[in-house]
């Protein structure tokens, strides 16, 4: 097996390919919690962690769920990482062309139905609280002409960039897409969402509200 899927159960993402060894495109196979899934351990601690998580839910008990999901123990990073990219266009992008304004930070995919429907949303937020925030979309193992392709049909007011491995793990465990990053003004870590559940903006537009209580 070459790659694997992220697990999530409703909106709790319990394992992602990096628990099953699997580091991206090109990067090979490595260590994971998981991993090498072909060995019995391998296989039963899944299996307990997948059901200790699916028996929390289906009693109702999310936050307990949320809480005890493996994947809910990787670090986040602390604060927006140096950037040094160029937008489709070309134009350069570092983290100091951020500065002074809440950061949402997507990564994408254009084989992710889900993420289309994320980036509209980013380009609703984009416009409507205009100078006051910055959406940057980065899209991972895709083909740069279909990243532009996508673009173009959204025409959305936000920036967009082809991401690499290096600019991947800058961020942490990039391992299921859509995931997005909001940053406040002093370029903290306000909060991580993993995958697009349906709370997902409702939760995030709370977060970013709260975001700029915080930094006024």
């Amino acid at each position: 097996m070459k790659r694997y899927p992220a697990i999530f159960v409703d909106e709790i993402l319990v394992a992602t390919p990096k628990d099953f060894g699997w580091y991206g495109k090109g990067e090979g196979e490595g260590e994971g919690r998981y991993a090498p899934l072909k060995s019995a351990q391998s296989h039963e601690r899944f299996r307990g962690d997948l059901s200790k998580i699916l028996r929390l839910v289906l009693a109702g008990r999310t936050a307990d769920a949320r809480a005890a999901a493996p994947s809910q123990k990787t670090a986040q990073i602390a604060e927006l990482p140096a950037l040094d990219i160029r937008d489709l266009a070309g134009k350069p992008l570092t983290k100091a062309d951020l500065a002074g304004r809440v950061v949402l930070v997507e990564f994408w995919a254009t084989w992710c139905p889900p993420c289309r429907g994320t980036l509209a949303w980013l380009g609703e937020l984009q416009k409507r609280h205009g100078a006051k925030i910055a959406v940057v979309t980065v899209a991972i193992e895709s083909d740069a002409a279909n990243v532009q392709q996508v673009m173009r049909e959204l025409n959305l007011p936000v920036i967009a960039a082809m991401g690499t491995p290096e600019l991947a793990r800058s961020f942490g465990d990039i391992s299921a897409v859509p995931t997005l990053f909001v940053f406040d003004r002093g370029g903290k870590t306000a909060g991580v969402f993993y995958g697009a559940p349906p709370a997902l903006h409702a939760e995030a537009e709370a977060l970013i509200a709260r975001t700029f209580k915080r930094s006024s």
